[in-house]
């Protein structure tokens, strides 16, 4: 596998989480890293003693038990207690109406001569106790008295039945407690379903962010423009005066992990202002209106506390383009977004409120965001460059101890195309692997393991059959031979045919400038190197292998863009034939128009083919003149599996192979 530089499009750099940077284990937290105090997620409610919620749960359980007591108690009929002599006599006397026989006990109902005669009141029923031996002869007595007899289970103590009857009740009321006490406690917080409609805003006071400008590195220009807002909250009456109106927004634009978050705390610190910060998923919900409402709210509060800032992170997931009718027309989605048009269109001019948003897509974002009253300014974060680099990597190993042998320019130099997230995983990766190695401070062999991991990919424990590894050795040698003999290609920096990521094997080639615009030429070795590999293949063991599909499509869409969209072909001439590349989601295109005819389509089609062929036939000439060069690369990574750029150098000269360069 070739593995390209950075810079191009179709490489595909690691990407780390910019909201927060690399911490290292057993350090202190840096005044980079990003996640927000627990005191700053909003106002913060006083800290009032609260009542005992559950001693009053006590007393109303003490009084459902008295109730369930007295109603079991009233529905116990009167009954008078007869000894069992008495009982006898009564049962011969006739004074018994019927009986019920509870285990030993014996319930029944006198007659009305028998309450006379036994003088019990206003008490039908009376109450007994029989011995165990009396049983035949009890039922023998009744039976001859004509009384009815009934049995029934032996009922359980009293107090279970008040316990049955009341468990239900207080579960129910200990239900209602915890459903109120959560209630209560959502809403001193700002949540619960009376205030779904309120911000879910985190609000920073300056002196709770560490992070100053001075900890923003790289991003100059960035740093210039928002100064001028940080003057302007400090002391707004000064530019009022002279009838300046600060920008109402100011839209930051980047890839990701380039330090648009981090450029908004930094604000937040410098400006000593309330700052509200929030993402724009946070105003979504499922109820239509809620997100509208969400944001009068944060803006009330916003300028009730004027001069202030509020902070809109990931401003595409509220503010896609409306009018498309392929999954962007959501109603609450375009709701929220109105709202927040009406709102930043209501400021007045005394008002001294200003809104950071930041994303990596603004080509979705709707055309009345970008207009000029609503985000006035936009600042667009780049990758940093050399310096820029070597400043983050300064501020990102501030609590690391580094060994002598670090030295950070050398980093920054080979570390094209990573971007100020990127930075903070490489010199965290580099702190775990120096943990991991019980060393006291983290050397040039973390750092430079660390990077490899990053751009290479993690080394896999795959295990290859000794063809296998034969043919992915003359693959890998293959790429590095062309990439050494062709004048303009990159420089090579390694080649290994361990396995790392998704590849067998990597070449990494890494230039040694910045490149912000490639010449033909460039583009021209670019592609034959990435034919090397194949070419190899099929020149030693007369096949060519699955292993070269990505480097197959790489190179077919880098010719497509040469011959299409850069006029480098003289057939189809200066003229861009590029298909549209507007997503479909945005509702703008649906059948993917294209702007040319066919015959013009099979004219590109015949160049790009043709550029490819051509290529391909002078990468195969290359290497069968070197083929002792290629045995030779080829014997030294099977026997060696990985060399770097100075050892591959040694083999390729040693073998009589001349550098391009």
């Amino acid at each position: 596998m070739l593995l390209c530089t950075p810079l191009d499009a179709e490489c595909a750099m690691p990407k780390s989480d910019p909201h927060k940077p690399s911490k290292t284990p057993g350090k202190p937290p840096s005044p980079l890293d990003w996640e927000s105090p627990p005191s700053g997620a909003g106002p913060q409610p006083s800290q009032q003693p609260q009542s005992p919620q559950w001693l009053l749960f006590v007393w109303f359980a003490f009084a459902i038990l008295l109730l369930v007591f007295y109603l079991d108690a009233a529905q116990r009929e009167v009954q008078v207690e007869l000894s069992y002599t008495e009982f006898l006599e009564a049962v011969d006397a006739g004074h018994v109406e019927r009986v019920v026989l509870r285990g030993q006990s014996v319930e029944g109902h006198l007659t009305e001569s028998g309450r006379e005669a036994l003088e019990v009141g206003e008490a039908e029923t009376f109450e007994t106790t029989r011995p165990d031996v009396e049983s035949e002869r009890l039922l023998e007595r009744l039976e001859a008295q004509g009384i009815h007899i009934a049995a029934r289970p032996v009922d359980p103590p009293w107090w279970q039945r008040i316990l049955v009857g009341a468990l239900p009740w207080i579960l129910i009321l200990a239900l209602l407690f915890w459903f109120w006490n959560r209630m209560q406690q959502r809403a001193m917080s700002g949540g619960g379903m009376f205030s779904m409609g309120k911000s879910q805003a985190r609000r920073v006071r300056s002196e709770e962010s560490e992070v100053r400008l001075d900890d923003v590195a790289g991003s100059e220009n960035a740093k210039r423009e928002v100064v001028e807002v940080i003057e302007f909250l400090k002391a707004p009456d000064r530019f009022q005066a002279l009838g300046a109106r600060i920008p109402r927004g100011i839209l930051m634009m980047g890839p990701p992990g380039t330090g648009k978050t981090l450029m908004a705390r930094a604000v937040a610190g410098e400006a000593e202002v309330p700052f509200f910060s929030i993402s724009g998923s946070e105003f979504i919900e499922m109820f239509v209106g809620v997100g509208a409402s969400r944001v009068r709210d944060l803006f009330k509060q916003a300028k009730e506390q004027a001069p202030a800032v509020i902070f809109i992170d990931e401003l595409d997931s509220i503010g896609r383009s409306r009018g498309a009718g392929m999954g962007g027309g959501h109603d609450e989605r375009e709701q929220t977004l109105n709202q927040i048009l009406s709102e930043m269109d209501g400021f007045e001019a005394e008002e001294s409120v200003v809104v950071l948003a930041a994303t990596n897509r603004p080509d979705v974002l709707d055309s009345a965001l970008l207009r000029p009253g609503r985000f006035d300014r936009k600042i667009t974060l780049e990758r940093p460059h050399r310096d820029a680099r070597h400043a983050i990597l300064e501020v990102h190993t501030r609590r690391i101890p580094l060994a002598e042998d670090v030295d950070l320019e050398r980093l920054a130099a080979i570390t094209i195309g990573f971007s100020g997230a990127d930075l903070a995983n490489l010199a965290n990766e580099a702190a775990l692997l120096a943990g991991r190695r019980e060393q006291e401070s983290v050397d040039w062999a973390c750092f430079a393991d660390a990077r490899d991991r990053l751009l290479l990919g993690e080394a896999k424990d795959v295990g290859l059959s000794d063809q296998e590894r034969h043919i992915v050795a003359y693959h890998e040698a293959g790429h590095a031979l062309l990439a050494y003999l062709l004048p303009k290609a990159d420089p090579l920096e390694k080649v290994t045919v361990l396995p790392r990521g998704q590849a067998l094997g990597v070449t990494a080639q890494v230039p040694d400038e910045e490149r912000y615009n490639h010449g033909e030429a460039y583009l021209r070795d670019r592609i034959t190197v990435m034919y090397g590999g194949r070419l190899a293949e099929s020149i030693v063991f007369g096949e060519v292998s699955s292993g070269a599909e990505n480097d197959l499509e790489q190179a077919t869409q880098l010719a497509r863009r040469m011959v299409a969209r850069w006029g480098m072909s003289e057939r189809v001439g200066p003229v861009m034939f590029a298909q549209s590349r507007e997503q479909v989601f945005l509702g703008k295109e649906m059948a993917q128009a294209r702007e040319h005819s066919e015959a013009m389509a099979n004219l590109v089609d015949e160049e790009i083919r043709r550029l490819l062929t051509e290529l391909e036939a002078h990468g195969r000439r290359l290497i069968e003149e070197h083929r002792a060069a290629l045995d030779a690369l080829a014997s030294a990574l099977e026997t060696q599996e990985t060399l770097e750029a100075k050892a591959i150098a040694e083999v390729l000269e040693g073998a009589g192979a001349a550098t391009g360069r």
